[in-house]
């Protein structure tokens, strides 16, 4: 299992015009500084190498001065995840979009990525994971998100794993998880789970540090009340400044 040293460190980047300013998540790996930059909501943004991974790009995102994508990561067909408006604003010339076939029906440009399914991308490897429901859904008999429809992504870049959940209950793939060194989990109802269920499944696969986010007005202080004691470093961001 690769150690991981973390530095805690929050940069912030201002943008001129627009008074908003980004913190960015850096991590040291084997192959140098990977950055993470949480956008807002589900989207987010990773750098290493030069390479530039853009996950569930959103239209109440702010992408002013953000760089283009070399890769999109799209988890589901929900607008909050599957935007074409803002994947066209992060696209350039030769990004490659990774996603479900749900996904790839509308953004047909897509490669599609099953559950269990790997793809490299310069130094990163990206894996497609479950996410699905257990129990919510808007009728009965129904869920929000069925399994095998959308992708959770394991991104390993020197080493490292960070695991970006999507919307997702704590399903029995996601606690079955090993190794994971960076974990972003959703709580928000009905269309995930609440912040107690969130805790209890980041402590079955004990990444060695978790965001919240996808939480909306959830109250995060819950979650990281709910692991105070379990030596799982809870990081709490804003995502909808």
């Amino acid at each position: 299992m690769p150690i991981m040293k973390l530095l805690a460190i929050t940069v912030t980047i201002a943008l001129p015009l627009l008074a908003v300013d980004r913190p960015v998540e850096s991590f040291r790996t084997k192959a140098g500084e990977l950055k993470i930059t949480p956008i807002r909501h589900a989207s987010l943004m990773l750098e290493a190498d030069g390479t530039i991974i853009h996950v569930d790009p959103w239209h109440e995102g702010n992408y002013d001065a953000l760089p283009a994508a070399d890769v999109i990561l799209i988890t589901d067909i929900h607008g909050d995840h599957m935007d074409p408006a803002a994947i066209a604003k992060v696209k350039k010339s030769g990004t490659v979009i990774i996603a479900p076939a749900a996904v790839a029906m509308t953004v047909t440009d897509a490669t599609v990525l099953k559950n269990g399914e790997s793809k490299r991308a310069g130094k990163f490897t990206i894996q497609a994971v479950p996410m699905y429901n257990l129990t919510r859904g808007p009728a009965p008999g129904k869920l929000y998100h069925d399994k095998g429809r959308g992708n959770g992504y394991i991104v390993t870049y020197g080493g490292e794993r960070i695991y970006i959940a999507g919307d997702t209950e704590g399903t029995p793939e996601m606690r079955g998880l090993k190794n994971i060194d960076v974990a972003f989990i959703p709580m928000n109802l009905p269309y995930t789970m609440t912040p107690e269920e969130a805790a209890d499944a980041v402590k079955a696969f004990h990444p060695k540090v978790v965001y919240p986010y996808h939480y909306r007005e959830t109250d995060t202080k819950i979650f990281a009340e709910a692991l105070k004691d379990s030596g799982i470093d809870v990081r709490l961001r804003n995502w909808y400044y």
